[in-house]
């Protein structure tokens, strides 16, 4: 099983943050990200509850459905289709609080590769490790931007 926890305190407006990590279509922005599309818009807003994105980046295709949405404090995903690598995704939820001036954001992933034991054992260490690169680096980007 994989375990990802990323945390950060980003300098600009929750709302702003909010924004940035909810905009679907636009995560090509972020660097390892190379593709992302909305598929499929949400149920009374275009990012919202409902929706879903895909994301291509290092070779994985994911399609997530967002299953939580609470402007600007929580977004949650789902992975409901995924190539070359089959995922049982139990959990993807970015909560946001304002604390002392800034955003401060927890990114939270979990679940399995569901392939032969020894080969899920490899990849979830390899989706721990290169996801919480990965998150942080969004979340740095987000920090950095004008």
């Amino acid at each position: 099983m994989f375990s990802i926890h990323v945390e950060r305190a980003i300098n600009k407006p929750i709302q702003e943050v909010f924004a940035a990590l909810s905009d679907h279509a636009n995560y090509s922005q972020f660097k390892g990200v190379d593709e992302s599309n909305l598929l499929l818009e949400g149920n009374t807003e275009k990012n919202g509850l409902g929706a879903v994105r895909e994301i291509i980046a290092g070779g994985a295709n994911l399609h997530e459905e967002i299953v939580a949405y609470e402007p600007p404090y929580k977004l949650g995903y789902r992975v409901i289709k995924s190539k070359p690598l089959p995922y049982d995704h139990r959990l993807g939820e970015i909560t946001l609080e304002e604390r002392d001036g800034k955003t401060h954001v927890t990114w939270r992933s979990q679940g399995h590769i569901t392939i032969f034991l020894l080969g899920s054992l490899y990849f979830d260490k390899q989706i721990q490790k290169h996801g919480a690169r990965a998150f942080g680096s969004i979340l740095k980007h987000i920090d950095n931007m004008a």
